[in-house]
């Protein structure tokens, strides 16, 4: 299972194997990780599961779609450049060694 880090805003880590299949969102979620909301459940509305991707690891992904962008407008933090939706972030063997950082708050 690819394995996907999760950095807390005070620098704590959680490196957790994720299920091919599921999204970034969904593997924090199962493993109680704190700082995703994800309210909406995983359909791009609500933003609540907004991570910022480590710059190391950006390039693992593909642009986001035009719902994602469009929704990335309305998160809690300031939106940046490696801005993204975990719910949108499908587990895929690339995304082995995926670095999200959560932002100080979802709502």
């Amino acid at each position: 299972m690819p394995k996907i880090t999760y950095v807390a805003t005070d620098g704590t880590e959680q490196a957790l194997e994720v299920p091919l299949g599921t999204s970034v969102m969904r593997g924090a979620v199962l493993n109680d990780v704190d700082g995703i909301v994800a309210q909406c459940g995983g359909n791009a509305q609500c933003a609540t599961c907004h991570v910022y991707v480590d710059e190391t690891t950006l390039d693992k992904l593909a642009p986001a779609a035009p719902d994602e962008d469009e929704m990335l407008d309305f998160t809690a933090c300031p939106r940046r450049p490696n801005s993204r939706l975990s719910c949108q972030l499908d587990v895929t063997g690339d995304l082995d060694g995926l670095i999200v950082h959560l932002p100080e708050r979802q709502n």
